[in-house]
């Protein structure tokens, strides 16, 4: 490493923030376990210079902040960072007093940020709002705010981390997630549409297909994938635009997701019976959680896109099309001969218009798996024939195995090398010489722990380390390190060396804390290429849930028989970490038919939730009564209970 720059700073009270602070795991926790720096950053060539957005909580508070840092140093450039902040007149989700605030803890940062004629440009998509954003980029002063949905909700700018595109005109592109669509009618909400808008993210043109309210009422995201911009085309229009996201039943017909050419010019904007676009082509049957690639040869040229045919990582292959005279082929003219379960966003490497290879990140889990589980595996392919496969690094067993596998995975090829990051390392990729020296090869790069209870040690996960080499591997240290490195242990049968060809085994082990997710590496220093080697782990403790119910008791007093006293209530809250299910509500005791109660208690009650529970008294007869309301649950000291007591006369 040349340099390296944290942002966490726990002496200051900086710290990381857990996917689900928000209270919204279903998509805070797309990215798990933390949401830290999660897109892919920019950087200026001619000011060396690197921008980012990071997310930290500083203190009770949260934060987001865009970093412009020193290629050659990392130290921070041009006064930054600075917080991100901004607000748009609305009436949507989370207006106050018509206002709509950005948030920095529910807004998520997923798109690739983009440099444009000397501004950064910055698109979220969050559980109410997407937003984009515009930074001078040598003040990082704000110059510009947009929102997708000012008067209504959702409508997130994300694209399978895609970055905003741009023409040589200084034009924007982005497309939008499922979300109300009014813009048709002179409104201002752009749910499920392509945008194009001037620097100062004025919406200037769009698309938004015929379906999109059934889009939008399906969760069939047209931005679920980003825009890509061809390179001037043949034919009638020369600049055009390709979007795929999601789609196929219940909203076409086909049962197909659509691809869509686009003009660039005149993007068709909407149109109920007839989508104005260039050209349209059935592609996934689930559609696109992932990017399409372009390249040129000398004979033809090419788009590739990998999508997904269903939601329970049921893959699809990874297809290419030709362009001729500016409209693809009606069917892929080759496809792969694997399946990427969920998809993939291709790369293309080549020399000008020859030696093309298509490269591409297999993530065999699904989508919903937190985190990843399996390792990634790269694929190479010939460009001209996609059905011709190069080479995969799974082919040399555990030799080129890469890191556990992300979500949105992009190769990156510089200087005849191919990086892949994953979510324990950066793994390089290059010519194969000839072996020289040991080797390390582990059985597999990460483990995720089954959920343990706090102050518990489950059993061991055994990791095989090999000497794939031709000379001995001596070790210096094999420890725990990483973020929470006593909430792991590990003993090995390693010892000082191992001769070619051998195995040893590291035996980890979880005792968690706290109900909390903690993560830590097993580090391998030693004298092979790529020390220390490193094994991920994941771990998430889980505490009993712990509610309150209160008051204690419920006395009402002497009420005639035969008639009905008004309510006095009880409150349920739940005061732990976790969800409350709540199984049954009822009144029991000697005199339970005395009284009656009703609630508004879900089935499953959330962190710091509350609910009501009404109980009223209806003596059948005179004298003293008693009760006891009786809540059962999944938490500590269920049932919990309120006594009930009342005089009839």
């Amino acid at each position: 490493p040349l340099w390296q720059v944290s942002f966490i700073n726990a002496a200051q009270g900086t710290t990381t923030v857990p996917c689900g602070t928000d209270g919204n795991s279903s998509i805070s926790c797309n990215v798990f376990p933390f949401y830290d720096v999660t897109s892919t950053p920019v950087i200026d060539p001619n000011s060396n210079t690197m921008y980012l957005v990071a997310r930290t909580a500083e203190n009770g508070s949260y934060f987001q902040s865009l970093h412009a840092l020193d290629l050659t140093s990392g130290a921070e450039k041009f006064g930054g960072p600075v917080v991100i902040q901004g607000s748009i007149p609305g009436t949507g989700a989370g207006s106050v007093g018509g206002v709509i605030a950005f948030d920095p803890l529910a807004d998520i940062q997923r798109a690739a940020l983009l440099l444009l004629n000397g501004t950064v440009y910055i698109g979220w998509a969050g559980a109410a709002h997407g937003w984009i954003m515009a930074y001078n980029a040598t003040t990082l002063t704000q110059t510009a705010i947009f929102n997708t949905t000012p008067n209504a909700v959702i409508g997130g700018v994300w694209g399978s981390g895609a970055g905003l595109a741009a023409d040589s005109s200084g034009n924007l592109y982005a497309s939008v997630g499922d979300a109300a669509f009014d813009a048709s009618t002179g409104g201002s909400d752009f749910g499920d549409t392509v945008m194009r808008m001037n620097s100062s993210l004025a919406v200037e043109d769009y698309f938004a297909p015929m379906d999109q309210g059934c889009r939008a009422a399906n969760d069939i995201d047209l931005g679920s994938a980003g825009v890509m911009l061809l390179p001037p085309q043949a034919g009638a229009n020369p600049n055009e635009l390709l979007i795929a996201g999601k789609g196929g039943n219940p909203c076409d017909a086909s049962g197909d997701s659509p691809i869509y050419l686009l003009n660039q010019t005149n993007l068709g904007r909407y149109n109920a019976n007839q989508d104005q676009i260039i050209e349209e082509l059935n592609g996934a049957t689930h559609g696109y959680w992932s990017n399409p690639a372009y390249w040129q040869s000398a004979a033809n040229s090419y788009v590739y896109l990998a999508g997904t045919t269903g939601d329970a990582a049921q893959g699809d292959y990874l297809k290419m099309y030709t362009v001729t005279g500016g409209l693809l082929s009606t069917a892929p003219v080759a496809q792969s001969t694997n399946i990427f379960p969920v998809g993939a966003t291709p790369s293309i490497s080549a020399n000008g218009t020859s030696n093309g290879i298509v490269w591409a990140v297999e993530r065999a889990d699904s989508l919903d798996t937190r985190p990843g589980a399996k390792a990634a595996v790269l694929y190479a392919y010939d460009a001209t024939n996609v059905a011709t496969m190069l080479y995969n690094s799974s082919q040399g067993g555990n030799r080129d195995q890469l890191g556990c596998g992300n979500k949105f995975q992009t190769p990156t090829i510089a200087n005849g090398r191919v990086y892949v990051g994953t979510q324990s390392q950066l793994d390089v990729f290059g010519l194969l010489g000839t072996q020289s020296g040991p080797a390390v090869y582990l059985s597999f790069p990460c483990y995720t722990f089954p959920n343990q209870k706090v102050g518990t040690t489950g059993a061991a996960k055994v990791v095989t380390l090999k000497n794939g080499g031709n000379a001995v591997l001596t070790f210096s240290g094999i420890g725990i390190g990483g973020n929470n490195p006593t909430s792991f242990a590990q003993t090995n049968t390693c010892g000082t060396s191992l001769a070619a060809g051998a195995s040893c085994t590291i035996s980890v082990t979880f005792t968690p804390p706290s109900g909390a997710t903690f993560t830590g590496f097993v580090m391998i220093s030693d004298n092979a290429a790529g020390s220390p080697h490193n094994i991920g782990l994941v771990g998430t403790g889980t505490a009993p849930p712990t509610v309150t119910l209160l008051p204690a008791s419920l006395n009402f007093g002497t009420v005639k028989v035969g008639t009905t006293s008004p309510f006095k209530a009880a409150t349920l809250t739940n005061t732990g970490a976790a969800a409350v299910a709540i199984g049954n509500i009822q009144v029991t005791g000697t005199d339970a038919g005395d009284f009656a109660e009703t609630n508004n208690c879900p089935a499953s009650l959330k962190p710091a939730g509350k609910c009501t529970i009404r109980v009223t008294f209806d003596p059948q007869v005179t004298g003293g009564l008693n009760a006891s309301l009786a809540v059962t649950d999944n938490a500590t000291g269920s049932p919990q209970a309120v006594s009930l007591s009342g005089t009839g006369k």
